[in-house]
Protein backbone atom coordinates (compact mmCIF):
# COMPACT_ATOMS: atom_id res chain seq x y z
CA UNK A 1 0.00 0.00 0.00
CA UNK A 2 1.43 3.76 -0.66
CA UNK A 3 2.51 5.73 2.19
CA UNK A 4 1.08 8.97 2.44
CA UNK A 5 4.41 10.77 2.89
CA UNK A 6 4.93 14.21 4.95
CA UNK A 7 4.80 16.46 1.94
CA UNK A 8 1.82 15.15 0.92
CA UNK A 9 0.19 15.83 4.32
CA UNK A 10 1.60 19.02 3.99
CA UNK A 11 0.19 20.51 0.81
CA UNK A 12 -3.47 18.33 1.49
CA UNK A 13 -3.92 19.37 5.66
CA UNK A 14 -1.26 22.05 6.26
CA UNK A 15 -1.14 24.28 3.18
CA UNK A 16 -5.09 24.96 2.95
CA UNK A 17 -5.15 26.37 6.25
CA UNK A 18 -1.58 28.05 6.32
CA UNK A 19 -3.05 31.53 7.72
CA UNK A 20 -3.89 30.26 10.95
CA UNK A 21 -0.87 27.56 11.04
CA UNK A 22 1.87 30.49 9.88
CA UNK A 23 -0.27 32.97 13.06
CA UNK A 24 0.76 29.91 15.29
CA UNK A 25 4.00 29.88 14.11
CA UNK A 26 4.49 33.10 14.84
CA UNK A 27 2.46 32.59 18.33
CA UNK A 28 5.56 29.82 18.63
CA UNK A 29 8.37 31.82 17.67
CA UNK A 30 7.41 34.76 20.64
CA UNK A 31 6.26 31.94 23.26
CA UNK A 32 9.70 30.25 22.60
CA UNK A 33 11.86 33.62 22.57
CA UNK A 34 10.35 34.48 25.96
CA UNK A 35 11.47 31.13 27.53
CA UNK A 36 14.70 31.90 26.60
CA UNK A 37 14.87 35.05 28.58
CA UNK A 38 15.59 32.94 31.86
CA UNK A 39 18.37 30.87 30.96
CA UNK A 40 19.57 33.97 29.44
CA UNK A 41 19.14 36.47 32.80
CA UNK A 42 21.06 33.64 34.71
CA UNK A 43 23.93 34.91 34.15
CA UNK A 44 23.14 38.40 34.46
CA UNK A 45 22.46 37.25 38.01
CA UNK A 46 24.98 35.58 38.89
CA UNK A 47 28.25 37.62 37.21
CA UNK A 48 26.52 40.93 38.00
CA UNK A 49 24.01 41.22 40.23
CA UNK A 50 25.10 39.37 43.14
CA UNK A 51 28.87 39.56 42.34
CA UNK A 52 28.24 43.50 42.30
CA UNK A 53 25.23 43.79 44.62
CA UNK A 54 23.18 45.87 42.22
CA UNK A 55 20.02 46.15 43.77
CA UNK A 56 18.35 48.13 40.50
CA UNK A 57 19.41 45.78 38.17
CA UNK A 58 18.33 42.90 40.05
CA UNK A 59 14.48 44.57 39.89
CA UNK A 60 14.97 45.43 36.05
CA UNK A 61 16.11 41.05 35.74
CA UNK A 62 13.22 40.71 37.54
CA UNK A 63 10.56 42.45 35.77
CA UNK A 64 12.20 41.46 32.33
CA UNK A 65 11.30 37.73 33.69
CA UNK A 66 7.77 38.49 34.58
CA UNK A 67 7.27 39.96 31.63
CA UNK A 68 8.79 36.78 29.90
CA UNK A 69 6.73 34.45 31.63
CA UNK A 70 3.55 36.65 31.35
CA UNK A 71 3.86 36.43 27.10
CA UNK A 72 4.72 32.67 27.43
CA UNK A 73 1.44 32.46 29.13
CA UNK A 74 -0.76 34.42 26.54
CA UNK A 75 0.84 32.66 23.59
CA UNK A 76 0.24 29.41 25.42
CA UNK A 77 -3.60 30.31 25.28
CA UNK A 78 -3.57 31.68 22.02
CA UNK A 79 -1.77 28.30 20.69
CA UNK A 80 -4.35 26.22 22.32
CA UNK A 81 -6.96 28.61 21.13
CA UNK A 82 -5.85 28.52 17.46
CA UNK A 83 -4.28 25.25 16.71
CA UNK A 84 -5.52 22.53 18.97
CA UNK A 85 -9.39 24.02 17.98
CA UNK A 86 -8.22 24.11 14.37
CA UNK A 87 -6.96 20.30 14.42
CA UNK A 88 -10.40 19.45 16.09
CA UNK A 89 -12.57 20.94 13.57
CA UNK A 90 -10.17 19.27 10.68
CA UNK A 91 -10.54 15.76 12.67
CA UNK A 92 -14.62 16.89 12.21
CA UNK A 93 -14.40 17.60 8.53
CA UNK A 94 -12.38 15.01 7.68
CA UNK A 95 -14.51 12.45 9.58
CA UNK A 96 -17.38 14.13 7.64
CA UNK A 97 -15.33 13.45 4.25
CA UNK A 98 -14.75 9.95 5.16
CA UNK A 99 -18.26 9.01 5.72
CA UNK A 100 -19.87 10.79 2.93
CA UNK A 101 -16.78 8.72 0.60
CA UNK A 102 -17.95 5.09 2.33
CA UNK A 103 -21.56 5.92 1.77
CA UNK A 104 -20.87 7.01 -2.48
CA UNK A 105 -18.94 3.19 -2.32
CA UNK A 106 -20.84 0.07 -3.76
CA UNK A 107 -22.90 -2.17 -2.08
CA UNK A 108 -20.34 -4.94 -2.75
CA UNK A 109 -17.99 -3.81 -0.31
CA UNK A 110 -20.10 -3.32 2.59
CA UNK A 111 -20.94 -6.78 1.96
CA UNK A 112 -17.37 -7.54 2.41
CA UNK A 113 -16.42 -5.40 5.31
CA UNK A 114 -18.04 -4.97 8.60
CA UNK A 115 -19.76 -2.01 9.90
CA UNK A 116 -17.69 -1.92 12.74
CA UNK A 117 -14.58 -1.71 11.01
CA UNK A 118 -15.68 1.08 9.01
CA UNK A 119 -16.85 2.88 11.86
CA UNK A 120 -13.41 2.48 13.61
CA UNK A 121 -11.97 4.41 9.60
CA UNK A 122 -13.99 6.90 10.04
CA UNK A 123 -13.74 7.64 13.55
CA UNK A 124 -10.70 6.45 14.66
CA UNK A 125 -8.23 6.45 11.42
CA UNK A 126 -8.63 10.04 11.49
CA UNK A 127 -7.90 11.18 14.95
CA UNK A 128 -4.03 11.33 14.96
CA UNK A 129 -4.35 14.36 12.31
CA UNK A 130 -4.87 16.74 14.96
CA UNK A 131 -0.91 16.35 15.57
CA UNK A 132 -0.39 17.85 12.43
CA UNK A 133 -2.32 20.96 13.44
CA UNK A 134 -2.62 21.16 16.97
CA UNK A 135 0.03 19.95 19.65
CA UNK A 136 2.43 18.17 17.57
CA UNK A 137 3.31 21.18 14.86
CA UNK A 138 3.53 23.35 17.92
CA UNK A 139 6.08 20.71 20.00
CA UNK A 140 8.10 19.85 16.57
CA UNK A 141 8.30 23.69 15.05
CA UNK A 142 8.66 25.11 18.80
CA UNK A 143 11.28 22.72 19.93
CA UNK A 144 13.09 23.09 16.76
CA UNK A 145 13.05 26.94 16.87
CA UNK A 146 14.07 26.46 20.93
CA UNK A 147 17.31 24.40 19.80
CA UNK A 148 18.51 26.39 17.25
CA UNK A 149 19.06 29.49 19.28
CA UNK A 150 20.40 27.94 21.96
CA UNK A 151 22.91 26.22 19.80
CA UNK A 152 23.79 28.82 18.66
CA UNK A 153 23.60 30.80 22.25
CA UNK A 154 25.63 27.46 23.33
CA UNK A 155 28.64 28.30 20.67
CA UNK A 156 28.66 32.13 21.64
CA UNK A 157 29.36 30.54 25.49
CA UNK A 158 31.95 27.64 24.68
CA UNK A 159 32.25 25.78 21.35
CA UNK A 160 33.95 23.18 22.67
CA UNK A 161 31.33 22.36 25.59
CA UNK A 162 28.98 22.56 22.41
CA UNK A 163 30.77 20.08 19.85
CA UNK A 164 31.07 17.51 22.79
CA UNK A 165 27.28 17.80 23.32
CA UNK A 166 26.17 17.14 19.73
CA UNK A 167 27.72 14.50 19.22
CA UNK A 168 25.80 11.79 21.79
CA UNK A 169 22.65 14.08 20.53
CA UNK A 170 23.51 13.11 16.97
CA UNK A 171 23.95 9.72 17.85
CA UNK A 172 20.09 9.84 19.17
CA UNK A 173 19.18 11.06 16.01
CA UNK A 174 20.41 8.00 14.17
CA UNK A 175 18.59 6.06 16.68
CA UNK A 176 15.30 7.83 16.83
CA UNK A 177 14.67 8.09 12.75
CA UNK A 178 15.46 4.17 12.56
CA UNK A 179 12.79 3.60 15.42
CA UNK A 180 10.49 5.71 13.59
CA UNK A 181 10.81 3.52 10.28
CA UNK A 182 10.32 0.72 12.65
CA UNK A 183 7.28 1.86 14.14
CA UNK A 184 4.83 3.37 11.47
CA UNK A 185 3.82 0.23 9.90
CA UNK A 186 3.07 -1.06 13.58
CA UNK A 187 0.81 2.23 13.89
CA UNK A 188 -0.69 0.99 10.23
CA UNK A 189 -1.60 -2.45 11.27
CA UNK A 190 -2.75 -1.33 14.75
CA UNK A 191 -5.92 0.03 12.83
CA UNK A 192 -6.46 -2.70 10.84
CA UNK A 193 -6.58 -5.08 14.29
CA UNK A 194 -8.48 -2.29 15.76
CA UNK A 195 -11.25 -2.22 12.77
CA UNK A 196 -11.38 -6.23 13.34
CA UNK A 197 -11.98 -6.24 17.10
CA UNK A 198 -14.51 -3.29 16.45
CA UNK A 199 -16.60 -5.37 13.90
CA UNK A 200 -16.73 -8.34 15.66
CA UNK A 201 -17.70 -6.48 18.32
CA UNK A 202 -20.35 -4.31 16.71
CA UNK A 203 -21.93 -7.83 15.44
CA UNK A 204 -21.65 -9.39 19.19
CA UNK A 205 -23.77 -6.44 20.81
CA UNK A 206 -26.24 -6.69 17.64
CA UNK A 207 -26.53 -10.48 17.36
CA UNK A 208 -26.75 -11.25 21.58
CA UNK A 209 -30.27 -12.78 21.12
CA UNK A 210 -28.65 -15.07 18.98
CA UNK A 211 -25.63 -15.80 21.05
CA UNK A 212 -27.95 -15.95 24.21
CA UNK A 213 -30.58 -18.53 22.43
CA UNK A 214 -27.35 -20.53 21.77
CA UNK A 215 -25.69 -20.27 25.36
CA UNK A 216 -22.57 -18.75 23.26
CA UNK A 217 -20.94 -16.16 25.26
CA UNK A 218 -17.73 -18.04 26.66
CA UNK A 219 -16.80 -18.22 22.75
CA UNK A 220 -17.78 -14.63 22.42
CA UNK A 221 -15.92 -14.19 24.81
CA UNK A 222 -12.77 -15.71 23.86
CA UNK A 223 -13.16 -14.98 20.12
CA UNK A 224 -13.10 -10.88 21.92
CA UNK A 225 -9.93 -11.97 23.90
CA UNK A 226 -8.26 -13.10 20.79
CA UNK A 227 -8.50 -9.67 19.45
CA UNK A 228 -7.47 -7.77 22.60
CA UNK A 229 -4.55 -9.82 22.68
CA UNK A 230 -3.60 -9.19 19.16
CA UNK A 231 -4.16 -5.36 19.61
CA UNK A 232 -2.15 -5.76 22.90
CA UNK A 233 0.91 -7.62 21.39
CA UNK A 234 0.66 -4.59 18.20
CA UNK A 235 1.17 -1.88 21.69
CA UNK A 236 3.59 -3.85 23.31
CA UNK A 237 5.61 -3.84 19.71
CA UNK A 238 5.61 -0.22 19.80
CA UNK A 239 6.04 0.60 23.28
CA UNK A 240 9.09 -1.06 23.30
CA UNK A 241 10.52 1.06 20.04
CA UNK A 242 9.45 4.29 22.19
CA UNK A 243 11.31 2.79 25.15
CA UNK A 244 14.18 2.09 23.34
CA UNK A 245 14.13 5.62 21.93
CA UNK A 246 13.19 7.27 25.84
CA UNK A 247 16.67 4.86 27.35
CA UNK A 248 19.06 5.33 24.27
CA UNK A 249 17.82 9.57 24.94
CA UNK A 250 18.32 8.88 28.87
CA UNK A 251 21.74 7.16 28.31
CA UNK A 252 23.43 9.41 25.59
CA UNK A 253 22.48 12.60 26.95
CA UNK A 254 23.22 11.34 31.05
CA UNK A 255 26.59 10.80 29.17
CA UNK A 256 26.79 14.60 27.62
CA UNK A 257 25.71 15.77 30.90
CA UNK A 258 28.58 14.54 32.94
CA UNK A 259 30.80 15.65 30.13
CA UNK A 260 29.61 19.50 30.44
CA UNK A 261 29.93 18.86 34.21
CA UNK A 262 33.46 17.98 33.97
CA UNK A 263 34.33 20.19 31.47
CA UNK A 264 32.42 23.02 32.81
CA UNK A 265 34.30 22.95 35.92
CA UNK A 266 37.55 22.91 34.43
CA UNK A 267 36.91 25.80 32.47
CA UNK A 268 36.14 27.41 35.33
CA UNK A 269 38.68 26.89 37.23
CA UNK A 270 41.37 27.93 34.60
CA UNK A 271 39.10 31.10 34.46
CA UNK A 272 38.15 30.24 30.75
CA UNK A 273 34.36 30.78 31.70
CA UNK A 274 32.54 32.35 34.73
CA UNK A 275 29.95 30.44 37.06
CA UNK A 276 27.20 32.59 35.57
CA UNK A 277 28.25 31.52 31.78
CA UNK A 278 28.55 27.98 33.01
CA UNK A 279 25.20 28.33 34.62
CA UNK A 280 23.40 30.26 31.71
CA UNK A 281 25.08 27.43 29.65
CA UNK A 282 23.83 24.56 31.70
CA UNK A 283 20.24 25.92 31.09
CA UNK A 284 20.19 26.80 27.47
CA UNK A 285 21.73 23.33 27.27
CA UNK A 286 18.54 22.14 29.17
CA UNK A 287 16.68 24.32 26.17
CA UNK A 288 18.22 22.10 23.71
CA UNK A 289 18.22 18.72 24.86
CA UNK A 290 14.84 18.64 26.09
CA UNK A 291 13.02 19.61 22.23
CA UNK A 292 15.26 16.79 21.37
CA UNK A 293 13.84 14.52 23.38
CA UNK A 294 9.92 15.46 23.31
CA UNK A 295 10.53 15.68 19.60
CA UNK A 296 11.02 11.68 20.13
CA UNK A 297 7.59 11.69 21.48
CA UNK A 298 6.23 14.17 18.86
CA UNK A 299 7.71 11.90 16.04
CA UNK A 300 5.71 8.76 17.62
CA UNK A 301 2.96 10.95 17.62
CA UNK A 302 3.40 12.19 13.85
CA UNK A 303 4.01 8.74 12.58
CA UNK A 304 0.58 7.57 14.06
CA UNK A 305 -1.07 10.51 12.50
CA UNK A 306 0.51 9.45 9.11
CA UNK A 307 -0.25 5.80 9.95
CA UNK A 308 -3.87 6.69 10.18
CA UNK A 309 -3.69 9.02 6.86
CA UNK A 310 -2.53 6.18 4.69
CA UNK A 311 -5.38 3.83 5.80
CA UNK A 312 -7.82 6.78 5.34
CA UNK A 313 -6.50 8.28 1.85
CA UNK A 314 -6.36 3.98 0.96
CA UNK A 315 -10.41 4.16 1.57
CA UNK A 316 -10.62 7.63 -0.04
CA UNK A 317 -8.91 6.22 -3.23
CA UNK A 318 -11.57 4.11 -3.92
CA UNK A 319 -13.79 4.60 -6.88
CA UNK A 320 -16.90 5.62 -6.19
CA UNK A 321 -20.52 4.11 -7.25
CA UNK A 322 -21.44 6.92 -9.05
CA UNK A 323 -19.30 7.73 -11.53
CA UNK A 324 -19.27 10.64 -13.16
CA UNK A 325 -17.51 10.15 -15.94
CA UNK A 326 -19.60 7.12 -17.53
CA UNK A 327 -22.64 7.51 -15.98
CA UNK A 328 -23.68 10.63 -17.39
CA UNK A 329 -27.68 10.20 -18.47
CA UNK A 330 -29.81 12.20 -16.21
CA UNK A 331 -33.42 10.47 -16.09
CA UNK A 332 -35.84 13.25 -15.56
CA UNK A 333 -39.69 11.52 -16.00
CA UNK A 334 -38.88 7.72 -16.22
CA UNK A 335 -42.00 5.75 -18.04
CA UNK A 336 -40.66 2.77 -16.06
CA UNK A 337 -40.05 0.16 -19.17
CA UNK A 338 -37.14 -2.38 -17.97
CA UNK A 339 -35.32 -4.61 -19.81
CA UNK A 340 -33.14 -7.22 -19.81
CA UNK A 341 -30.62 -7.93 -22.42
CA UNK A 342 -28.33 -10.77 -22.13
CA UNK A 343 -27.58 -10.07 -18.51
CA UNK A 344 -24.65 -12.27 -16.74
CA UNK A 345 -23.01 -11.96 -13.67
CA UNK A 346 -20.54 -13.01 -11.37
CA UNK A 347 -19.70 -12.09 -7.39
CA UNK A 348 -16.45 -14.21 -8.18
CA UNK A 349 -14.30 -14.78 -11.10
CA UNK A 350 -15.28 -17.70 -12.98
CA UNK A 351 -18.00 -18.51 -10.93
CA UNK A 352 -21.30 -16.84 -12.85
CA UNK A 353 -24.43 -17.02 -10.72
CA UNK A 354 -26.91 -15.23 -13.28
CA UNK A 355 -26.71 -16.56 -17.53
CA UNK A 356 -27.57 -14.58 -20.06
CA UNK A 357 -31.02 -13.64 -18.64
CA UNK A 358 -33.41 -11.91 -20.64
CA UNK A 359 -37.00 -10.70 -19.89
CA UNK A 360 -38.94 -7.18 -20.70
CA UNK A 361 -40.83 -5.64 -17.39
CA UNK A 362 -43.32 -2.95 -19.23
CA UNK A 363 -43.92 -0.02 -17.13
CA UNK A 364 -46.86 -0.76 -14.77
CA UNK A 365 -46.37 -4.64 -15.03
CA UNK A 366 -45.95 -6.97 -11.98
CA UNK A 367 -42.71 -9.60 -12.60
CA UNK A 368 -42.48 -12.06 -10.00
CA UNK A 369 -39.07 -14.41 -9.78
CA UNK A 370 -39.50 -17.71 -7.81
CA UNK A 371 -37.04 -20.08 -7.65
CA UNK A 372 -35.13 -22.39 -5.65
CA UNK A 373 -32.60 -20.37 -2.77
CA UNK A 374 -29.44 -19.57 -4.34
CA UNK A 375 -30.74 -19.75 -8.04
CA UNK A 376 -30.26 -16.14 -8.97
CA UNK A 377 -33.69 -13.96 -7.91
CA UNK A 378 -32.03 -11.65 -5.61
CA UNK A 379 -28.97 -10.84 -8.19
CA UNK A 380 -31.45 -10.11 -10.48
CA UNK A 381 -33.41 -7.74 -8.36
CA UNK A 382 -30.11 -6.42 -7.34
CA UNK A 383 -29.16 -5.69 -10.91
CA UNK A 384 -32.51 -3.93 -10.88
CA UNK A 385 -32.15 -1.80 -7.74
CA UNK A 386 -28.41 -0.54 -9.53
CA UNK A 387 -27.21 -2.25 -6.55
CA UNK A 388 -24.99 -4.63 -8.88
CA UNK A 389 -23.80 -4.36 -12.93
CA UNK A 390 -23.82 -6.55 -15.62
CA UNK A 391 -20.47 -8.35 -16.26
CA UNK A 392 -21.87 -8.44 -19.59
CA UNK A 393 -25.00 -7.59 -21.21
CA UNK A 394 -27.56 -4.50 -20.77
CA UNK A 395 -30.07 -3.80 -18.33
CA UNK A 396 -32.18 -0.88 -20.09
CA UNK A 397 -34.61 1.69 -18.44
CA UNK A 398 -37.16 3.36 -21.19
CA UNK A 399 -34.09 2.12 -23.72
CA UNK A 400 -31.55 3.81 -21.86
CA UNK A 401 -28.34 1.58 -20.41
CA UNK A 402 -28.86 1.62 -16.51
CA UNK A 403 -25.01 1.57 -16.45
CA UNK A 404 -24.70 5.37 -18.00
CA UNK A 405 -27.76 6.69 -15.88
CA UNK A 406 -26.72 8.74 -13.06
CA UNK A 407 -27.39 6.78 -9.83
CA UNK A 408 -29.47 9.37 -7.51
CA UNK A 409 -31.42 10.05 -10.90
CA UNK A 410 -32.55 6.77 -11.38
CA UNK A 411 -33.03 5.81 -7.40
CA UNK A 412 -35.07 9.13 -6.46
CA UNK A 413 -37.57 7.22 -8.74
CA UNK A 414 -37.24 3.43 -6.69
CA UNK A 415 -38.42 2.27 -3.66
CA UNK A 416 -37.26 -1.17 -2.03
CA UNK A 417 -38.85 -3.53 0.39
CA UNK A 418 -36.77 -5.62 1.74
CA UNK A 419 -37.24 -9.51 3.52
CA UNK A 420 -35.27 -8.80 6.52
CA UNK A 421 -36.29 -4.35 6.57
CA UNK A 422 -33.92 -2.29 8.10
CA UNK A 423 -35.41 0.26 10.70
CA UNK A 424 -33.65 2.84 12.64
CA UNK A 425 -33.10 3.46 15.77
CA UNK A 426 -36.16 6.24 17.06
CA UNK A 427 -39.96 6.75 16.16
CA UNK A 428 -42.12 5.15 13.69
CA UNK A 429 -42.71 8.65 12.33
CA UNK A 430 -39.29 9.31 11.81
CA UNK A 431 -38.87 5.93 10.18
CA UNK A 432 -41.66 6.67 7.71
CA UNK A 433 -40.69 9.65 7.07
CA UNK A 434 -36.91 8.41 5.75
CA UNK A 435 -37.66 9.07 2.52
CA UNK A 436 -39.32 12.13 2.37
CA UNK A 437 -38.65 14.20 5.71
CA UNK A 438 -40.84 17.37 4.36
CA UNK A 439 -43.59 14.94 3.78
CA UNK A 440 -46.81 16.47 5.05
CA UNK A 441 -48.97 15.15 7.69
CA UNK A 442 -51.89 14.40 5.30
CA UNK A 443 -48.72 12.31 2.81
CA UNK A 444 -48.10 10.35 6.38
CA UNK A 445 -51.18 9.82 7.40
CA UNK A 446 -52.16 7.83 3.72
CA UNK A 447 -49.10 5.92 4.40
CA UNK A 448 -49.45 5.08 7.53
CA UNK A 449 -53.30 3.94 6.63
CA UNK A 450 -52.48 1.92 3.27
CA UNK A 451 -50.23 0.11 5.00
CA UNK A 452 -52.26 -0.52 8.14
CA UNK A 453 -49.55 1.01 10.35
CA UNK A 454 -52.50 2.69 12.45
CA UNK A 455 -53.85 -0.97 13.34
CA UNK A 456 -50.98 -0.96 15.79
CA UNK A 457 -49.99 2.34 16.55
CA UNK A 458 -53.05 3.43 17.61
CA UNK A 459 -52.77 0.93 20.49
CA UNK A 460 -49.79 2.69 21.58
CA UNK A 461 -49.41 4.97 24.38
CA UNK A 462 -47.42 7.54 21.66
CA UNK A 463 -48.92 6.49 18.52
CA UNK A 464 -46.58 7.32 15.60
CA UNK A 465 -44.16 8.80 18.44
CA UNK A 466 -43.32 5.66 19.93
CA UNK A 467 -39.52 4.76 20.29
CA UNK A 468 -38.86 1.25 18.63
CA UNK A 469 -35.28 1.07 19.79
CA UNK A 470 -32.42 -0.43 17.71
CA UNK A 471 -33.57 -1.82 14.54
CA UNK A 472 -37.26 -1.75 15.39
CA UNK A 473 -36.58 -4.16 18.31
CA UNK A 474 -39.66 -3.03 19.98
CA UNK A 475 -41.94 -4.21 17.44
CA UNK A 476 -42.87 -7.64 16.00
CA UNK A 477 -41.54 -8.77 12.49
CA UNK A 478 -45.00 -7.91 10.81
CA UNK A 479 -45.15 -4.77 12.63
CA UNK A 480 -41.71 -4.06 11.29
CA UNK A 481 -42.33 -5.55 7.51
CA UNK A 482 -45.82 -2.75 7.50
CA UNK A 483 -43.86 0.61 8.39
CA UNK A 484 -41.17 -0.33 6.14
CA UNK A 485 -44.01 -0.68 3.46
CA UNK A 486 -45.38 2.93 4.46
CA UNK A 487 -41.88 4.19 4.12
CA UNK A 488 -42.48 2.86 0.43
CA UNK A 489 -45.70 3.92 -0.30
CA UNK A 490 -44.43 7.32 1.14
CA UNK A 491 -41.73 7.49 -1.41
CA UNK A 492 -44.26 6.99 -4.42
CA UNK A 493 -41.55 5.29 -6.47
CA UNK A 494 -42.08 4.58 -10.14
CA UNK A 495 -39.76 1.08 -9.78
CA UNK A 496 -40.74 -1.15 -6.92
CA UNK A 497 -38.66 -4.25 -5.59
CA UNK A 498 -40.29 -6.29 -3.26
CA UNK A 499 -38.26 -8.61 -1.39
CA UNK A 500 -40.87 -11.13 0.00
CA UNK A 501 -42.67 -8.08 1.49
CA UNK A 502 -45.56 -9.72 3.54
CA UNK A 503 -42.96 -13.15 4.86
CA UNK A 504 -43.18 -11.89 7.77
CA UNK A 505 -46.86 -11.37 8.41
CA UNK A 506 -49.25 -12.96 10.41
CA UNK A 507 -52.57 -14.51 8.32
CA UNK A 508 -55.09 -11.43 8.80
CA UNK A 509 -51.55 -9.04 8.30
CA UNK A 510 -50.92 -10.41 5.11
CA UNK A 511 -54.36 -10.06 3.61
CA UNK A 512 -54.93 -6.52 5.04
CA UNK A 513 -51.07 -5.84 3.42
CA UNK A 514 -51.77 -7.50 -0.24
CA UNK A 515 -54.68 -5.14 -0.75
CA UNK A 516 -52.12 -1.87 0.60
CA UNK A 517 -49.60 -3.26 -2.23
CA UNK A 518 -52.09 -3.78 -4.69
CA UNK A 519 -52.53 -0.46 -4.71
CA UNK A 520 -48.89 0.73 -4.22
CA UNK A 521 -48.11 -1.42 -7.24
CA UNK A 522 -51.00 0.28 -9.93
CA UNK A 523 -49.08 1.99 -12.26
CA UNK A 524 -45.77 1.09 -11.49
CA UNK A 525 -42.87 -1.52 -12.62
CA UNK A 526 -42.98 -4.18 -9.61
CA UNK A 527 -40.85 -6.90 -8.97
CA UNK A 528 -41.82 -9.29 -6.60
CA UNK A 529 -39.56 -12.36 -5.16
CA UNK A 530 -41.46 -14.63 -4.05
CA UNK A 531 -40.97 -17.53 -1.97
CA UNK A 532 -44.73 -17.71 -0.96
CA UNK A 533 -46.49 -18.38 -4.24
CA UNK A 534 -49.85 -18.00 -3.23
CA UNK A 535 -48.95 -14.31 -3.12
CA UNK A 536 -48.18 -13.70 -6.65
CA UNK A 537 -50.85 -15.29 -8.58
CA UNK A 538 -52.09 -12.03 -10.10
CA UNK A 539 -48.13 -11.20 -11.34
CA UNK A 540 -48.12 -10.08 -14.79
CA UNK A 541 -45.67 -12.76 -15.54
CA UNK A 542 -43.46 -14.81 -13.26
CA UNK A 543 -40.24 -15.90 -14.14
CA UNK A 544 -38.84 -19.45 -12.73
CA UNK A 545 -35.35 -18.67 -12.24
CA UNK A 546 -33.06 -22.09 -11.48
CA UNK A 547 -29.15 -22.33 -11.98
CA UNK A 548 -28.92 -18.65 -13.12
CA UNK A 549 -31.08 -19.15 -15.98
CA UNK A 550 -34.90 -18.68 -16.71
CA UNK A 551 -36.30 -22.05 -16.95
CA UNK A 552 -40.15 -20.89 -17.17
CA UNK A 553 -41.92 -17.67 -17.77
CA UNK A 554 -45.80 -16.55 -18.15
CA UNK A 555 -48.67 -16.22 -15.84
CA UNK A 556 -49.79 -18.26 -12.64
CA UNK A 557 -52.40 -19.67 -14.51
CA UNK A 558 -50.47 -20.81 -17.89
CA UNK A 559 -47.41 -21.69 -15.88
CA UNK A 560 -49.88 -24.15 -14.02
CA UNK A 561 -51.08 -25.63 -17.01
CA UNK A 562 -47.75 -26.46 -18.52
CA UNK A 563 -47.41 -28.58 -15.13
CA UNK A 564 -43.32 -27.92 -15.38
CA UNK A 565 -40.89 -26.20 -12.42
CA UNK A 566 -43.40 -23.94 -10.96
CA UNK A 567 -45.99 -26.61 -10.63
CA UNK A 568 -44.00 -28.70 -8.69
CA UNK A 569 -43.03 -25.63 -6.70
CA UNK A 570 -46.66 -24.13 -6.05
CA UNK A 571 -48.19 -27.83 -5.44
CA UNK A 572 -45.51 -28.27 -3.05
CA UNK A 573 -46.24 -25.40 -0.87
CA UNK A 574 -50.18 -26.28 -1.48
CA UNK A 575 -49.10 -29.61 0.29
CA UNK A 576 -47.54 -27.80 3.26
Amino acid sequence: MKKVSMTQAFKTIIWPRRNLVFIGLLLIIISQLAKLVLPMASKYLMDDVIAKKDFDMLWTLLTVISIAILVQSITSFLLTRILSVQAQYLISELRAQVQKKVLSLPISFFDNTKSGALVSRIMSDVEGVRNLIGTGLVQLVGGTITAIISLILLLRISWTMTVFVLIPVGVFGVVALKAFKYIRPIFRNRGKINEEVKGRLTETLSGVRVIKGFNAEAQENKAFEVGVDRLFQNVKKSLTATAIITSSSTFLLGIASTGIMGIGGYKIMIDEITIGEFLSFTLLLGFMIAPIVQMSNVGSQLTEALAGLDRTEELMNMPAEEDSEHRTINLDKPIGDITFENVSFSYEKDKEILHNISFDAAKGTVTALVGSSGSGKSTIAGLAATFLTPQSGMVTIDGKDLSKVQLSSYRQHLGVVLQDEFLFEGTIRENILFPKPQASEKQLQNAVKAAYVNEFTDRFDKGLDTLIGERGVKLSGGQRQRIAIARAILADPKIIILDEATSNLDTESESLIQESLSELMKGRTTFVIAHRLSTIRKADQILVIEEGKIAERGTHDALIEAQGRYFDLYTYQARI
